[in-house]
């Protein structure tokens, strides 16, 4: 039943309507409220609520085109306009995706009803920006990422209350080995699950690679066996190995979702081998070539980047798809991902230039590819060791990681190739920066400088 209520009246009047045959969403777990343009020039826009079952959502649908709508803004609400946005793409309808965070300061306007309407004027006269989603296949690759993303977090879980049990039987395998999923630490564990208790014959189980001596081991496994941290342990493992299999069988879906994307470059062009300090495999990585897929989707190799492996490079794309042109410039997209300073000001002062704070997955992906380049002797490492010298860890991570989303864009937007100039060309270049900004100042004060060798302190 259509509905007729004050939202605007005449402090719309003046403004241009961008968007004439615009509608409004405001999206719930149990209702739909939507809002169409009003049957006359003064009247205010016509309300209808709807359920949230299938058939509900595709008579929203029929009824946005009855009433000739052509784009709707609709709330990000929750995971609840999933099925709603899919539905409106479908039949052609133009969808605006509006953060809700973006209309939560506005007073006076907390019911469902007035919500929608609100929605539906900012969106007809432009004042609404769409968020960013990406195409279908992409955000199909998307949810297996997060998927395998979340198996990983519980699998890790178990990992800790094997540690858990472990540790209350003080048995101090933890200690000696750097990782008990390992292949000593497995072995070792099924051995007691299995009712192995002799420390020499479950020391005997130590593979060749393992740092830690037999001797040491068997020391770290004298403990006290109590039933119910046994079976603790027990399920522990099993739980664990469980994931691990759900693990296995998300990477195949992912491989698959990967061979449907199109190339995005040359055929025939070979994939360069990596580093070997790079080619090392890491614990959670994909068991399949995802470097391979990404240089047939990309047309480029991210993993050439320092700091970037597979894995990071696979959450990257899978988040933001190959077409970065979405994004005008390298600026857009790092505001985009929070990575970029605020502005805050009044009065010509600056009262704060703090990084936004998000939750964007790309950033915290890049952000954690930063922590490898503590050590690096690249450009990338120079670059960020002589930020956290100057403004601290934190600030450092965010700027080298603003550093990290620009080559990428860099690569993806004009299909460049990632050359690492070296710490020592880098250290060179900052010289000479440096060098350029002392003479700089000298004119500035009247002041010629004169390079030479400063003399040594006796």
């Amino acid at each position: 039943m259509a509905e007729k209520t004050k939202a605007g009246g005449a402090a719309t009047q003046g403004f241009v309507a961008v968007h004439p045959r615009a509608a409004g969403i405001d999206v719930g777990n149990e209702s739909h409220w939507v809002a169409v343009p009003p049957d006359s020039p003064d009247g205010d826009p016509v309300v209808r609520e709807f359920g949230t079952f299938t058939v509900d959502l595709q008579a929203v649908a029929d009824w946005l085109i009855e009433c000739g709508v052509s784009t709707v803004a609709l709330e990000s609400t929750g995971v609840y306009w999933i099925p709603l946005f899919e539905v409106l793409e479908l039949r052609g309808l133009k969808v605006c995706l509006v953060d809700t965070r973006r209309l939560s300061n506005v007073p006076g306007r907390k019911s469902d009803c007035i919500d929608c309407q609100w929605l539906q004027q900012l969106h007809t006269f432009g004042l609404l920006a769409s968020a960013f989603r990406p195409d279908g296949q992409t955000v199909v690759l998307r949810s297996y990422l997060r998927q395998r993303a979340m198996l990983i977090q519980y699998a890790s879980q178990h990992i800790q209350h094997m540690h858990k049990a472990l540790q209350q039987m003080n048995v101090k395998l933890g200690n000696v080995l750097s990782d008990v999923t390992g292949q000593t630490g497995l072995a070792i564990l099924d051995a007691i699950v299995a009712g192995e208790r002799d420390p020499l014959k479950l020391a005997e189980l130590r593979d060749r690679r393992c740092k830690a001596d037999q001797a040491t081991i068997a020391k770290s496994l004298q403990g006290h066996w109590r039933e119910d941290h046994l079976f603790e342990l027990t399920q522990a493992l099993e739980l664990y190995r469980t994931y691990l299999g759900k693990i296995e069988k998300c990477d195949t879906e992912i491989e698959r979702c990967l061979n449907q994307l199109p190339d995005g470059g040359d055929k025939g062009v070979v994939l360069p081998p990596l580093p070997p300090k790079k080619a090392s495999g890491k614990v959670n990585a994909p068991q399949f070539d995802a470097r391979g897929h990404l240089y047939r989707i990309c047309g480029v190799d991210l993993t050439a980047i320092d700091g970037i492996d597979a894995n990071t490079a696979l959450k990257v794309i899978s988040e933001i798809g190959p077409d970065i042109t979405l994004w005008p410039t390298s600026k857009h997209f790092c505001s985009w991902l929070c990575l970029c300073p605020g502005t805050k000001k009044s009065g010509g002062k600056v009262i704060s230039s703090k990084t936004r704070s998000g939750g964007n997955r790309v950033a915290a992906a890049l952000r954690m590819a930063t922590q490898s380049l503590a050590r690096s002797q690249s450009a990338m490492g120079a670059f960020y060791r002589r930020m956290k010298a100057r403004l601290g860890a934190p600030q450092a991570v965010t700027a080298t990681a603003h550093r990290l989303a620009r080559t990428i864009y860099a690569m993806l937007r004009y299909g460049q190739a990632y050359v690492d100039a070296g710490q020592e060309a880098y250290e060179q270049q900052f010289h000479e920066r440096q060098k350029r900004h002392l003479e700089k100042q000298a004119r500035r004060l009247g002041y010629v400088l004169t390079l030479g060798i400063a003399p040594q302190p006796a």
